[in-house]
């Protein structure tokens, strides 16, 4: 390991650092497999961990992503991509839940197991019981060498460089990245979604000069942290590509803040959580540009007419469409293509919740009762 890798640099906290690298972290993910060559050659990405498998991926029945916490989430923050490119169906499951239920998994199934160490214990259970049933398994992992690596047929390692800090972020960011390529790989012999294809590898391309971008507001989420230090709970309401965003701001806050928040899908807002909206409790609301938008913009007015206390996270230039009446706080974002804007809008919160935990006086980079690798179960 480099030494620089270890060293907090100008940083306080390892959290903090790796916040912070996330454009130098998408980067190294992204080098060597995304090809732009010339505008007469296609633009294609090269993972070389699956090519040998990927004839296989495409008949598969189904794809089956197995994560646990910020995996999880990552996994769900691709899972509309990954449908829309492969055509293939994609469910989602926890892997102690999939262990526990011993849920039906085929030989005609490509299971995905997704985890930064490579030893999650659940994770490897799960994927012992995949094996065991005949799917073909594939692991996406941020450590050379570590047990998923070894033991999955095959995948694709997503180099981030070395997290330190508990919370996940940048493995996180490049967990996205990685599996948006997957989809992109899975794709790749489909003609028809061949533009869509392109501008999602011209967006992965800019990417981390947007995530440069997003990392000024760090002020911003500073002064927003100071409002809600003395808060006991926070909800966040995303929908589409959007929910695994607000779950994993949301778990982010309830790792290192010790404060409760909860993600919830906005589209399940009237079926109980609406019951809780009052002028006390904060209310982050993802409503950036996507084909959920104007859904997104209702559920803000509904918000706003029981006087929720709203903080809304839109795509820069669309404050006046988002803030009703003009009361809600707006946190403004750069716009990328719809797939990939959830590791734009992540950002925000990782650092809400960074600073959160350091104006409440928490330890961020080792919050109480949690082990960066859960290898016990």
């Amino acid at each position: 390991m480099e030494v620089e890798q270890i060293n907090k640099g100008k940083y306080e906290h390892y959290m903090q650092k790796e916040i912070h690298e996330q454009p130098e972290s998408l980067t190294t993910t992204m080098r060597g497999r995304l090809i732009r060559a010339g505008s007469c050659k296609a633009k294609t990405v090269l993972l070389g961990g699956l090519k040998d498998h990927l004839k296989t991926i495409r008949r598969s029945r189904r794809i089956v992503f197995v994560g646990c916490g910020t995996s999880y989430n990552a996994a769900l923050a691709a899972r509309s991509i990954v449908e829309e490119l492969s055509g293939i169906p994609v469910t989602m499951e926890i892997a102690s839940d999939l262990v526990d239920r011993q849920g039906p998994i085929y030989r005609e199934d490509t299971a995905v197991f997704v985890s930064q160490s490579g030893e999650t214990a659940d994770t490897l259970l799960a994927l012992e019981y995949a094996l065991e049933n005949g799917a073909l398994c594939v692991g996406i992992t941020n450590t050379v060498g570590s047990a998923i690596a070894r033991h999955t047929h095959c995948g694709v390692h997503i180099n981030a460089g070395c997290e330190i800090g508990v919370a996940s972020t940048k493995a996180y960011t490049s967990q996205i990245v990685v599996m948006a390529m997957l989809a992109l790989a899975i794709g790749a012999d489909t003609l028809s979604n061949q533009a869509r294809r392109e501008a999602i590898i011209d967006g992965l391309f800019y990417l981390p000069r947007k995530v440069k971008a997003v990392l000024k507001l760090d002020e911003e989420m500073k002064d927003l942290a100071k409002l809600l230090i003395a808060e006991q709970s926070l909800l966040v309401f995303g929908r589409g590509y959007n929910y695994a965003s607000a779950l994993e701001g949301a778990l982010k806050v309830k790792e290192v803040a010790l404060m409760h928040s909860e993600g919830i899908l906005a589209g399940e807002m009237k079926h109980g959580p609406l019951a809780l909206v009052d002028e006390n409790l904060p209310i982050v609301v993802i409503a950036t540009r996507d084909s959920c938008f104007s859904k997104q913009q209702s559920v803000i007015q509904q918000l706003h007419a029981r006087k929720g206390r709203l903080i809304v996270m839109c795509t820069e230039g669309d404050k006046a469409s988002v803030s009703v009446g003009g009361s809600s706080r707006v946190i403004e974002v750069p716009q990328v293509v719809d797939c990939l804007q959830p590791v734009i809008n992540v950002v925000p919160l990782q650092l809400l919740a960074y600073h959160l935990t350091v104006l409440r006086g928490y330890n961020v980079d080792q919050p109480r009762n949690l082990a960066k690798s859960v290898t016990t179960q």
